[in-house]
């Protein structure tokens, strides 16, 4: 199988359109073992993905330690972190160095930021990261984000066209930054501000400001398979995107992927199941009602009533963000 590669942005790193999202793998949504999520893990890379995002909050590094010792060649890893300052960024990066048994981490990014205050809140971390890049220690950096305003703000502080974004702000090193990992999909399901329209516009930016860009929630959590086709067809169709991040828990949802991402036929039955499956995010019967997930959901998808986390499924991503926040272990998706 031919699975096409396109290079990420001005970084230098050719990556498979088809990146593996690691966060189905860990403790909020599928929990597997890291001896099954290296066996998936690997799976892939044997079949033409050598793409896998992480994080530190996903508790996937050692799947992804678990399948770098299956493999012969090493896949690109992407992750990211909370950090804010120089102290929690150093201990981010170690952390992913020891778990991962890894030197060099080929992508750090600053994990969610939400605006271009929110950048500016954590702009020591990425100098930080900046510097172990110019060492050698990481090859890109970068971040993550649900919202259309950061990705505008690094396209005009990379291109240096700076307007209102950045006013009274110091776009600094920001103007360093290689990759922006956004979620991007046909409805905008998801997006903290603006519309889908205007992330396409965004990233088209970015991109042609030299960023390299890979997305995220092109199925939108789960929310379009009812209309799979069409929400493939618009993630494909970005070009300005090097990938796209895809959960997967099963060797049949990655062949599945994999056909889609190379072009080539799906097999009905593994099309069906996919289609078929529902994913939700449930709430166990000890939830106290303490709100700890309601200020950790960025999409607004919980609130607490009658003692109890409910969740508005119109709303809710699927991103299983939420489980890292109760410290009850009260919520999952499934």
């Amino acid at each position: 199988m031919n699975l096409p590669r396109q290079l990420l942005g001005q970084t230098g790193i050719e990556v498979s359109r088809l990146c593996y999202g690691s966060l189905t793998l860990g403790p909020a949504q599928a929990d597997l073992s890291p001896d099954r999520g290296g066996e998936l893990l690997a799976y892939a890379f044997d079949r033409g993905v050598n793409f896998v995002d992480t994080a530190e909050l996903y508790e996937t590094y050692p799947h992804i330690r678990a399948a770098l010792r299956r493999v012969n060649t090493r896949p690109v890893i992407a992750t990211k972190c909370y950090a804010y300052d120089r102290e929690t960024a150093r201990l981010s990066f170690e952390q992913a160095r020891r778990a991962l048994d890894l030197e060099m981490i080929d992508i750090f990014m600053l994990h969610e930021q939400e605006t271009t205050l929110t950048l500016a809140g954590h702009e020591q971390a990425f100098r930080y990261f900046y510097e172990l890049k110019e060492k050698g220690l990481i090859r890109a950096i970068g971040i993550s984000t649900h919202a259309v305003e950061p990705v505008r703000a690094l396209a005009q502080a990379r291109s240096g066209q700076l307007d209102g974004l950045w006013q009274g702000l110091d776009a600094g090193l920001y103007r360093e930054a290689d990759v922006i990992h956004p979620l991007l999909n046909r409805r905008g399901l998801g997006l903290l501000d603006g519309t889908a329209d205007d992330m396409v516009e965004a990233t088209r930016a970015a991109a042609a400001a030299g960023i390299g860009l890979y997305g995220m929630k092109m199925l939108g959590g789960g929310h379009f398979l009812p209309e799979f086709d069409a929400a493939v067809e618009f993630a494909l169709a970005q070009d300005q995107v090097a990938a796209y991040a895809v959960g997967m828990q099963s060797e049949a949802e990655i062949d599945m992927n994999l056909a889609l991402f190379s072009g080539l036929p799906v097999k009905p039955a593994d099309l069906a199941a996919t289609r078929a499956r529902r994913r939700r995010l449930i709430v166990a019967d000890w939830c106290t009602g303490c709100g700890a997930c309601v200020a950790r959901c960025a999409s607004q998808a919980l609130e607490v009533t009658d003692g109890k986390v409910r969740v508005d499924e119109s709303r809710c991503l699927l991103c299983g963000y939420c489980a890292y926040g109760c410290r009850d272990f009260v919520l999952k998706v499934i």
